[in-house]
Formats: C-alpha cells, sequence, structure tokens
C-alpha cells in the first residue's frame, strides 16, 4: 500500500514509535497483564484516506482521523540519541535539562476523530500527562479505552458513562484521583473494569454491582474505603476479583464470595477486615488464587479450603493472627501451588509428607508455634529456607499421626 509523501510525518513518527516501543518492551518496561498486550499497536485506517499531516494539532479533523477505528499509540520517554525533529510536533515540549519529550493527551474528542473510533489505546507512555477531558468523548461506538502506565491525573468524568457502546475500561498505573463515577453503571457491555494502580477514594458505589456482563474487576491498589458492596453478589459472571491494597473496612472477609460460583481469583489483601476467614467454599472449586495477607484475620485456618479448592494454585494467608494447626486437607490439593502461611500464630506439628508435596512454595517463617518431629528432619532440612528454623515436637505435640497423599518426588 503505497502512502503519500504529505502522509509521511505522522507515520513516520508512528512506525518509529512502535520500534522504539518494542525494544523499551522487551528490555525495560514491566509486563503487561492479557488485556493490555491485546491492546498493543492497533492502529488501523482507511486506505482511501491519505491526507495525514503531523501528529499534534493539525492532525485533528483531517481524513484521515475521521475514518480512524483504532488508535494505538506508545510514546517512550524520548532522549536526544533518537534525533527525532520534535519541534514539528507542537505537543511536545523539550528541555537539555531533562531531556524528555512531555507530551499532552491529544484531543480525541468525537469532533476531531469522527464518531466511527472503536478503541483507543495509549500504554506505558509516562511522559503522556493531562487529564481524561479530552479524552473521553461521545464515542458511541468505543468498545475498549485502555489508558495504562501514563501520567493522567484529576477525576474519572462522568462523561465516561455515555460511551454505551464500552467493553473494556482500563485505566491503571496513572495518577487518577476523586472517586469511582457512579456513571460507570451505564456501560451494560462492560466485561473488564481495571481502575488499579491510582489514588481513587471514598465508597465503591453499589451500582458497580449492576454490571452484570463484568468479567475481570480491579480497584486494587487505591485508597477506596468503607464496606466492600454487597452488590457483587450480583456479578454472577465474575472470574477475577481484585480489591487488595484499599483502606476497606472491618467488616469480614464478603459472605457474598461464596455465592460467585465463577471465580477464578480473588484478591483482599492490604485491608483490615478482620474477623475469621469463613466457610463459604462449598461452591468455589475452581479459584486458583486467593489472596488474604494483611487483613488482620484471626481463628483457624478452615479445613474445607482444602477440601473444596481442589484448584487452588497460590494460598496468601500471611501476615494475620491465624492460630491453630495447618489442615492436613491442604495437602489434598493436586495444583502446583504456593501456601504462604508466615508470621502468623499457627502451631503444631507440620507432616513432612506435606512439606515434600509442596516443596519450597511453602511458606511458614514467623510461627514459633510450628514444630516437626524428630524423625523427620532428613525430609524437613530440605526446605528449611522457605519453612523457617521449626523446633523439634515433643510427644505432647504430636496427638496422632497424620496421613496425607504423598506428591510427585
Amino acid at each position: 500500500m503505497a502512502i503519500s509523501s504529505s502522509s509521511f510525518p505522522i507515520f513516520g513518527l508512528l512506525f518509529l514509535t512502535a520500534l522504539m516501543s518494542s525494544i523499551v518492551i522487551s528490555h525495560q518496561q514491566p509486563l503487561l497483564d492479557s488485556a493490555e498486550q491485546d491492546s498493543l499497536f492497533q492502529f488501523r485506517f482507511n486506505p482511501a484516506a491519505r491526507n495525514g499531516s503531523h501528529f499534534g494539532t493539525q492532525l485533528r479533523g483531517s481524513s484521515l482521523t475521521t475514518h480512524l477505528t483504532h488508535l494505538a499509540l506508545q510514546i517512550p520517554p524520548l532522549t536526544l540519541s533518537y534525533s527525532l525533529p520534535l519541534s514539528s510536533y507542537a505537543s511536545c515540549s523539550f528541555t537539555i535539562a531533562s531531556p524528555r519529550c512531555r507530551c499532552t493527551v491529544p484531543d480525541v474528542s468525537s469532533s476531531s476523530f469522527g464518531d466511527n473510533l472503536e478503541e483507543l489505546v495509549f500504554i506505558e507512555n509516562p511522559a503522556l500527562v493531562g487529564s481524561l477531558s479530552g479524552i473521553i468523548g461521545n464515542f458511541t461506538n468505543l468498545r475498549r479505552l485502555v489508558l495504562t502506565g501514563n501520567g493522567i491525573y484529576g477525576n474519572i468524568p462522568d462523561g465516561v458513562g455515555s460511551l454505551v457502546s464500552m467493553e473494556e475500561v482500563t485505566l491503571s498505573r496513572n495518577q487518577l484521583s476523586g472517586g469511582v463515577p457512579v456513571s460507570l453503571a451505564k456501560l451494560k457491555k462492560l466485561r473488564v473494569l481495571d481502575l488499579s494502580h491510582n489514588y481513587l477514594d471514598g465508597y465503591v458505589p453499589l451500582s458497580v454491582g449492576n454490571l452484570s456482563r463484568l468479567l475481570k474487576l480491579d480497584l486494587s491498589h487505591n485508597r477506596l474505603s468503607g464496606k466492600i458492596p454487597d452488590s457483587f453478589v450480583n456479578l454472577q459472571g465474575l472470574e477475577f476479583l481484585d480489591l487488595s491494597f484499599n483502606k476497606f473496612g472491618n467488616f469480614g472477609v464478603p459472605l457474598f464470595l461464596g455465592e460467585m460460583p465463577r471465580l477464578k481469583e480473588v484478591y483482599l489483601s492490604g485491608n483490615l477486615l478482620g474477623g475469621h476467614i469463613p466457610e463459604i467454599w462449598e461452591r468455589l472449586g475452581g479459584v486458583s488464587g486467593i489472596g488474604f495477607s494483611d487483613m488482620g484475620l484471626v481463628g483457624k485456618i478452615p479445613a474445607s479450603m482444602g477440601l473444596h479448592l481442589r484448584s487452588l494454585c497460590y494460598l496468601g494467608l500471611d501476615n494475620n493472627m491465624l492460630e491453630g494447626t495447618v489442615p492436613e486437607e491442604l495437602g489434598f490439593l493436586d495444583c502446583g501451588y504456593e501456601i504462604n502461611l508466615e508470621n502468623n500464630n499457627l502451631s503444631g506439628k507440620i507432616p513432612v509428607n506435606f512439606t515434600a508435596k509442596v516443596a519450597k512454595k511453602l511458606k511458614l517463617k514467623g510461627n514459633s508455634g510450628l514444630c516437626v518431629d524428630g524423625g523427620d528432619l532428613s525430609g524437613y532440612a530440605k526446605f528449611e529456607s522457605s519453612l523457617g528454623k521449626l523446633k523439634l515436637c515433643n510427644k505432647s505435640d504430636i496427638s496422632s499421626p497424620v496421613l496425607l497423599q504423598e506428591g510427585p518426588t
């Protein structure tokens, strides 16, 4: 496909940006999750529209942009070594003291790009700064809004609720503040909502529970508070829930989790929810990951977790106040898993065949009451680095033999 010389500036920048971005991603940038990886380098256009111009304010309103359906850009921090003609791009400022391209969020309102835009993606552009007000427009056909790893700040505008075709909103790893907009509940087609790693605060709106098609909900690493809404029980298709490292209050582990049979991963770590681990696991046989670390949990580890969670690959219960013995039923888990029980008040004997099955992925440090039978020392020694310095059990510590399934050697 031929591209006219008048179109070269924007395409030249995009191709060079893509080339440099691929280098940055492979050697410097953190790995993206699957939803974000799917969004890289999706730049499609009508081949009949070849009258593009310089990237920046002159791009708006061109025949290229009015036919644009997918826009995915990655602008890495540019240095002098790239020798780009930065003076040609009005949205960039450049100083010798800080040799990086600092770009403002371009105006991609529907008046500039038409109403055909379906996907808008800006990934890993830390020098891209600005608010969402210039991005959220009346894009009735927009299905995916992915802005992750940028310098975008300010509130999430209520106008996001007008994007009625939206299936994914990923605004992770920015500097967004304010609350979670109630208007998000209008996005009835939404399947992915990821607002993680920002500075959002306040309560989570009950109306988020009305997003019945949601598969992934990630609000982790914010400053959200109050009670985790019971309305989440309506998210019957939800597979991934991450609310970790917020400020949710002392209301205990939500019981509604036991009524969400399609859950595969649930992470609540870093919220002082308190209380006991509830007996809610009977319908959650498909769960592969549970993160309940640093939650102020007390009481015993339910044996039912080992009986019902046969797909469990990761269990994080560390840094709580759990007590009692390690349930022998955890030895029935079949997955190649990690069980982190560090820094609790657990006590009693650790069966050596259990440690052999879990191998180095069983973490028990910081539980002074745990012990190992003297006859098991040879098997225990192989895993001392992860199990910690456990004491020898006295006869009074051993109530009866514990028989577990042997794992693969």
